[in-house]
């Protein structure tokens, strides 16, 4: 188990989970709860009552969504947390050492299953219960853990009791034979707040998402909705999907959510987000992705570290309307950095780990180059809005310094109710090979000018390589068949060279880059010929503070 991270840190403190809203009872009177003693017990004991049947009821989407509806008709109950004395006494070191027993494993008794269910621990940072539910044939039926579902190691075995049953858990995580068909991997994890994340085969965990991001980056306070309750569908024998329900609750607002998961080189989930607004929202934040970037071949100099890079992705993805594509290198920047990305109905956005080689990040531990990219794919028209790019600054990697999600241009009002659909992609997501235009591999920046001299201050040289795409099986001499269309938004560029590195077989483009005052330089730039383009859009902002 890794440090605690900014995720885990404001998933925990946001997450939701009250009994009440999961619809259970209040515990009945009963009649030792009274002030007279209680009647002595008897010489024999008597056996112990059988467990109560759990009780079913129906279950759909369209009654969970209704549920959710009323509920943001009143007023919005703060979160309760576990009262159990023995959940207040653990720790980060003693947490890390319970684990959920494999042999206890939800669903594992189905025959030729393709899913199984872990729960994780209440306690540490996690304090506040989620509530789970089975649903098989349209009934749901809860799931009960206890002490006895968990394995505790060393110190925690002397301070959680045996037997005792749990008010709830602090989320779970589903597992599939994802990479071999005779091993359980774990395949997506939900816990904290809205947060969850995903592998695709081959991948090791990086980044996360989130079922919404509410006002993220603005001078109001950022809100953390909370999924406060889960139902997940029994699966059937061979099953290669599982679907799961969340119920989310928020100070603004309430929702319903629809998780459809199939397993796969690239994991898919279909996710379907009924939110109803309690109160104005300034920002909502939709299909949010959170990562991190630490430093890369533009930073590297910050950073006294034998690794040359550290990050869960390196870039912003965008795909438009038109079929355009757009990459926005990420960066770490010295105050708080936002971009924003007009759009219309976008086909896709997603944060990528694009640099799949070892060799580039020399982390046996962490595999940075194992780290999953994540597409959102929007399933209908989403209309007009923006896809944003919040960058934070942050000196270690345990800190979750990137976020990017869409805002849509009608601002959430009180009493509207909204759907988004979307389909989230995991796993390495390479750029398409069969695309004729070249893809940007990699952005390098240092000091401007001539290599060996003094040079003037104030400039700043960006490298862009360009890979792939009908331009790569051009000559070296082609050069001047190849137009580049360069822009610097408050900035100018000086010079701009374009050449073939006939080594890597990538076309590299120079720009030397002047600014008179603080304010963020916007640069971009492309490669265009023969009536066509013939490159992504490189998008970078120079923030010089």
């Amino acid at each position: 188990m890794s440090r605690p991270t900014r995720r885990a840190l404001l998933g925990a403190g946001s997450a939701f989970g009250l009994l009440a809203l999961a619809g259970l009872p209040a515990r009945p009177a009963l009649a030792q709860d009274a002030a007279a003693p209680a009647p002595a017990a008897p010489a024999t004991p008597e056996p112990a009552p059988a467990p109560a049947a759990p009780q079913q009821v129906p279950f759909s989407f369209d009654t969970l969504s209704s549920e959710m509806q009323s509920e943001a008709k009143g007023e919005p109950v703060a979160p309760a947390t576990a009262s159990e004395a023995f959940l207040s006494k653990l720790t980060y070191d003693t947490y890390r050492l319970i684990r959920f027993d494999p042999k206890k494993a939800v669903f594992a008794d189905i025959k030729d299953t393709q899913f199984e269910l872990q729960a994780f621990h209440l306690g540490w940072l996690f304090k506040e219960p989620v509530q789970m539910f089975s649903v098989a044939d349209g009934q749901s039926s809860p799931m009960n853990f206890s002490t006895d579902d968990f394995i505790y190691e060393r110190e925690a075995r002397k301070i959680v009791p045996e037997h005792v049953p749990l008010p709830g858990v602090a989320g779970f995580r589903l597992h599939s034979p994802i990479n071999r068909p005779d091993v359980m991997d774990e395949l997506v994890a939900f816990q904290g707040a809205s947060y969850f994340r995903a592998l695709g085969r081959g991948s090791a965990y990086g980044l996360s998402a989130r079922g919404l991001a509410l006002n993220t980056g603005l001078s109001v306070a950022e809100e953390f909705p909370r999924f406060t309750r889960f139902w997940i569908e029994t699966p059937q024998p061979s099953a290669q999907t599982i679907t799961v329900y969340a119920a989310m609750n928020s100070k603004s607002l309430t929702g319903a959510y629809r998780f459809v998961i199939t397993p796969g080189e690239a994991t898919a989930m279909e996710v379907t987000a009924r939110l109803f607004i309690r109160a104005d929202i300034p920002q909502l934040g939709v299909a949010p992705l959170t990562s991190m970037f630490l430093y890369g071949p533009r930073n590297r100099a910050d950073f006294d570290d034998y690794r040359p890079k550290v990050h869960d992705s390196d870039g912003l993805g965008i795909e438009q309307s038109d079929g355009d594509l757009i990459w926005r290198p990420l960066q770490n920047p010295g105050t708080l950095a936002s971009s924003y990305f007009a759009e219309t109905a976008p086909r896709s956005f997603g944060l990528y780990q694009r640099d799949r080689d070892f060799d580039h990040y020399q982390d046996a531990s962490a595999h940075y180059e194992r780290r999953p990219s994540a597409r959102v794919t929007p399933m209908g028209d989403w209309g007009k809005g923006m896809i944003r790019l919040v960058e934070i600054p942050s000196k270690l990697e345990v800190n979750d310094n990137i976020v990017a999600f869409w805002v849509p241009e009608a601002p959430a009002k009180a009493g509207d109710a909204l759907e988004f659909a979307y389909r989230l992609d995991w796993g390495d997501l390479p750029p398409d090979s069969g695309d004729a235009r070249a893809h940007i591999d990699e952005t390098r920046a240092g000091t401007g000018g001539v290599s060996g001299v003094e040079n003037t201050k104030g400039t700043r040289k960006f490298v862009i390589d360009f890979k792939g795409g009908e331009i790569a099986n051009l000559p070296a001499g082609a050069a001047d068949t190849i137009e580049v269309v360069t822009h610097a938004g408050k900035g100018e560029i000086v010079t701009q060279t374009l050449s073939k590195v006939e080594q890597d077989g990538v076309w590299r483009l120079v720009l030397d880059v002047s600014a008179d005052g603080d304010a963020p330089v916007e640069l971009s730039a492309h490669l265009s010929g023969f009536g066509r383009k013939l490159s992504e859009t490189w998008l970078y902002q120079w923030n010089r503070s």
